[in-house]
């Protein structure tokens, strides 16, 4: 069928550009999808009725798809929970301060989230042990993989002047050997157990307004990597099953305009056993948004987060080598004793994943970790011969063999480097150069025929996408310049694609997103200025003008975002 014998379009965005192409361009959309991408030509689709939005030479996106973004968690930070993050707080006696001045919530709780050693030093325990002997207080971490908590929130979770670690978790401890008010991955839960539900309709609340921010920033698709009974530790408790069923109604409702795909998440940061997921699996959560009749293209539960170990700067990332003030390997936090029964669980863990037909996504964030979650996809995907498209998050690599196992078995990488620009400086610290240098290898991973793809990781970074893929195309950090001659540097392109066609992969959905193309999704952020081929610097200076989601506007120029405030 010839463009004159089509039906008339819905919209037509016209004078824009790509960013792999010379030139202007035009798209003709209808019915949710794509109906023409070309010239002139394209304008004979114009009807009576169809909007026209001319770009005035802005760059043409596929809508961009954050691969790795907590939304439920990113969404009370900002609009549910106190902020005590570096942009309120630069010393403790600050955090302090906040903390003292603020009302309880309604359940009697303060609960806070942002702070960061990095910028504030150690110390937080001491300092917020005593503070508001009347409430209880719990403040989480930048990275959501550790806690403070007052005293009062102790005796109100029932931890006494002893307690043993759980298995995956660390608890810090005062000179005479009493809890500090420090909890770390699974030893989280000790405290978390305690804290009342979050209400469905502040979550409620709290995500359409954060949908909007993501709307403002061009972004139409994510994966929210970890939502079930198991997130009542992460983040202020807000990543529950509860949060599940609001997804779900906001869709049923038709108030959910941002495509999401959902990980179960049956264990906290650390303690994840293959008990808890069979169990977790036999509850049939897993089918919650096809028995109620939701389009999966808009939300879909695909598959199971799961930590095998933590992080580098809480010491509990599983390393083949030393590192860290501490100089230790850490280990994974996963259940059992011993490595080998780590890695065994872990292995077991992600046969009933896949046997599930379901996605394993898999943080690691130590070498050694990253080899065992590897090792136990490839002996799953043997079970049955399929190629399940599980992932690793964040990821090291102490060789490019591990990538080019990676790609053979179809394997995703799924990593953040706006993190690396954040923290590269402690990251270096506790890694050495050596290993520092081959951290997150995205050359070498594209190189090796990876599908990689970039993420926020949001709340621990910002959703402006912008910075992750300049942090991607310099390798710089917040107090160092990129190297020209980094080995791991990627183009401008890459790294789009990175935010854009490669996630599609990882969410099954290739085939109708991810591309500015006829016949896929019309979802395209569109930019008030072309694409910064030369410069990348120059990206911070473009704005999304225009966001279409299943070729709807969500966003134009003129709206204001509510999420650009914190009211």
């Amino acid at each position: 069928m010839s463009l004159g014998e089509r039906k008339a379009a819905e919209l037509v965005i016209i004078n824009g550009t790509l960013p792999e192409t010379a030139g202007s361009v035009n798209v003709a959309v209808a019915g949710g999808a794509v109906l023409a991408v070309g010239g002139q030509d394209v304008l004979a689709l114009v009807g009576p009725g169809t909007r026209v939005i001319d770009a005035e030479g802005g760059a043409l996106l596929p809508g961009i798809n954050d691969a790795h973004l907590h939304f439920i968690a990113s969404a009370m930070t900002r609009f549910g929970y106190l902020d005590v993050g570096a942009s309120a707080a630069s010393s403790w006696q600050e955090v302090a301060g906040i903390l003292a001045a603020v009302a309880p919530g309604r359940d009697g709780w303060i609960r806070a989230h942002g702070w960061d050693e990095v910028v504030l030093g150690p110390g937080g325990a001491e300092v917020l042990l005593e503070l508001r002997p009347d409430t209880p207080v719990v403040v989480f971490d930048q990275t959501g993989h550790q806690l403070l908590a007052n005293r009062t929130a102790l005796e109100a979770a029932g931890i006494g002047r002893a307690p043993a670690a759980p298995a995956g978790g660390v608890i810090g401890r005062t000179a005479s050997g009493e809890p500090s008010g420090l909890f770390v991955d699974a030893a989280m839960e000790m405290i978390t157990a305690a804290l009342p539900p979050v209400p469905r309709e502040d979550l409620r609340s709290a995500a359409l307004k954060f949908q909007r921010l993501l709307h403002a920033q061009g972004i139409t698709s994510l994966t929210e990597p970890g939502l079930g009974p198991g997130g009542k530790s992460l983040l202020g408790g807000a990543c529950t099953t509860d949060a599940l069923e609001v997804l779900g109604a906001m869709a049923l409702d038709g108030d959910l305009t941002v495509r999401i795909n959902t990980l179960l998440l049956f264990a906290g940061t650390g303690g994840i056993s293959a008990d808890m997921v069979g169990n977790g699996l036999a509850s049939g959560l897993q089918h919650l948004y096809t028995q109620q009749g939701i389009d999966p293209r808009l939300l879909r539960i695909a598959g199971v987060k799961v930590f095998a170990d933590g992080t580098p700067r809480s010491g509990t990332a599983w390393m083949t080598e030393p590192y860290g003030e501490q100089c230790s390997h850490g280990s994974m936090v996963v259940a059992g004793s011993t490595d080998a029964g780590r890695t065994a669980e872990l292995n077991e863990i992600v046969r009933l994943v896949h046997a599930a037909g379901l996605q394993a996504g898999i943080h690691a964030t130590g070498d050694a970790a990253t080899e065992a979650a590897v090792d136990a996809i490839i002996a799953a995907q043997a079970t049955d011969g399929r190629r399940g498209r599980h992932y690793i998050i964040h990821g090291a690599f102490s060789s490019n063999d591990s990538l080019h196992r990676l790609a053979a078995h179809d394997v995703g990488y799924s990593t953040n480097p706006a993190i690396r620009a954040a923290a590269g400086d402690l990251i270096r610290r506790l890694l050495g150069p050596e290993r520092y240098d081959r951290h997150q290898p995205l050359n070498s991973a594209l190189k090796a025929g990876v599908k990689l793809n970039i993420a926020s990781d949001s709340p621990v970074t910002d959703t402006d996408w912008r910075r992750t893929v300049a942090a991607a195309v310099t390798r710089a950090t917040v107090h160092s310049p990129g190297r020209p001659d980094d080995p791991e540097r990627i183009t401008s392109l890459q790294a789009l694609q990175a935010m854009t066609s490669l996630p599609a992969w990882q969410d099954h959905a290739e085939a109708f997103k991810g591309q500015l193309a006829p016949g896929m999704a019309a979802d395209i952020c569109v930019l008030d200025g072309a694409w910064p081929a030369a410069d990348i610097d120059e990206l911070a200076e473009r704005q999304v003008a225009w966001t279409i989601a299943a070729g709807s506007v969500v966003h134009e120029p003129g709206w204001v975002s509510a999420g650009l405030d914190r009211t």
